[in-house]
């Protein structure tokens, strides 16, 4: 049995001010990869930053049979580096676990496998700093670093002490939180009643089944194995569910083979290369691409009420798209009011119910906060965000010798595979080839089919003018 990974060879002492290649700044999947494809590069020294004391991933959310909805392939590592000790199948393989996962045939694993993966992953990567906060980033002139200021945190989660990391390089991966529609956050507000997230509907589940009647807002993959895990739960008869969507309808994701090349290294780089406003344009036209529900679990709920029907009736569960909700709030001490708009009828109503599940999303975590040290430096778009260069590096002052890149914070530059757990691999070596100025992770020409646009680019040429031109040295690699 291949015994973990064995971790770099310790450095020696190192000054504490002593400059590092790259930090990271969180420690999601996405930065989890890079720190993961970095670790064999033997003379480059990086260092991550989370302030949480472990890795988690959607821990509200990993259902019993809820899958990833990418192929296992779609690991921190495989589709840049295949041979890396860090993919699922070396981790399935530690575990003793490889011949039953082989004979299961399962190309989409359970969230809590990907999950357990991961952690496997952040336990055995020595760069790892849990329990750090970073604080604030600037940009040091006379010592042309980066200065990332943090703070220990001890097991309760209170500073224990500050600390102070110069580096050449960032990578941001912060990740997203979730993300509450205005006219929803009143509900937010009323404590006697249980009003959650789908980001912590594990946590509160046993609550919610307690309630008389529940109601959930969104039609995301989220809503949909909240809404199935909530009617399989309830006695037939007695559902008392509500499941309410702003959609046209109950949506299956676009997962045909070539809808899928939308989420290849070849579609990110055409999508770079639009103008800012036909990017603008087709980001909230593609939502079925990442927003919708995939075919097996729409089956699945309605396998669930087909079988609630066998005895006669019809189970006590309302399925209403293209509802909106207005305005929303409290009634006496332990119910809410919601006041609905369905938009093609155009008319309104209002539903009294006892719990809540806000299943409407996340969005990225803004930068601006950890980013004001470098405000100064930071070139915007005309929507006032980041501009990201094809690299995935923020756009700064010609003078900051620096990079700063960006993981999940890309979609307005980069398109809908932003946040897509399987372009984290080639966004890793894309990351580590720029960084390094060599390719210690060689990128394929052509990944699709498909040919977007009737000029396509190469990608690995820089273009005039781009941000390339102005960078410092690079971190060389040896041998």
């Amino acid at each position: 049995m291949n015994a973990v990974p064995a971790a770099r060879a310790p450095r020696p002492t190192r000054p504490t001010d002593a400059p590092r290649d790259l930090v990271g700044i969180g420690i999601g999947p996405f930065n989890l990869s890079l720190a993961a494809l970095a670790h064999p590069l033997t003379t480059l020294d990086t260092a991550f930053y989370d302030q949480r004391p472990a890795f988690h991933w959607h821990p509200g959310l990993l259902i019993d049979g809820a899958t990833l909805q990418v192929p296992f392939l779609a690991d921190l590592v495989t589709l840049a580096d295949p041979t890396s000790p860090w993919t699922f199948l070396n981790y399935l393989k530690t575990r003793g676990r490889l011949y039953p996962f082989y004979f299961a045939e399962h190309f989409h694993i359970q969230r809590g496998e990907y999950d357990a993966y991961c952690r496997w992953v952040s336990e055995n990567l020595p760069a790892l700093h849990f329990s750090h906060q970073a604080d604030t980033i600037r940009w040091n002139d006379e010592r042309a670093l980066f200065e990332v200021d943090h703070t220990r945190l001890d097991a309760d989660g209170e500073a224990e002490a500050l600390g102070r990391t110069y580096t050449r390089h960032i990578a941001l991966g912060i990740g997203t939180e979730p993300h509450i529609p205005e006219p929803l956050k009143p509900l937010t507000d009323a404590p006697t009643v249980p009003v959650i997230h789908s980001a912590d509907y594990l946590t509160h589940r046993a609550e919610l089944l307690t309630a008389d009647h529940i109601t959930v807002i969104g039609s995301g993959q989220s809503g949909a194995e909240i809404f199935l895990d909530l009617l399989r739960a309830r006695p037939a008869g007695h559902e008392r569910l509500h499941w309410l969507t702003r959609t046209e309808a109950f949506a299956p994701m676009e997962y045909s083979k070539l809808g899928l090349e939308h989420f290849t290294p070849d579609y990110t780089h055409y999508f770079h290369h639009l103008p800012q406003s036909e990017r603008d344009r087709l980001l909230p036209a593609q939502w079925q691409l990442h927003k919708g529900i995939d075919a097996d679990t729409i089956a699945a709920i309605h396998e669930e009420l087909y079988r609630r029907t066998l005895n006669g009736g019809w189970p006590d569960a309302t399925l209403t798209p293209g509802v909106t909700v207005r305005t929303a709030g409290r009634v006496a001490t332990t119910k809410v009011e919601l006041h609905l708009e369905h938009r093609g009828q155009g008319t309104r109503s209002r539903l009294t119910t006892d719990a809540v599940v806000l299943a409407t999303g996340y969005q990225e975590r803004p930068l601006d906060q950890l980013l004001s040290g470098l405000d100064p430096y930071l070139r915007r778009d005309s929507a006032a965000r980041p501009r990201i260069d094809e690299q995935f590096r923020l756009v700064l002052d010609p003078h900051v010798q620096g990079s700063v890149y960006v993981q999940n914070a890309e979609r307005h530059t980069h398109g809908v595979g932003a946040p897509d757990l399987g372009l984290a691999a080639w966004r890793s070596a894309t990351i580590l080839n720029t960084l390094t100025g060599k390719e210690p992770y060689p990128q394929p020409r052509r990944t699709a089919f498909t040919t977007f646009g009737l000029t396509p680019h190469d990608h690995r040429a820089p273009r005039p003018g781009h941000q390339a031109e102005r960078r410092g040295p690079l971190v060389e690699l040896q041998g």
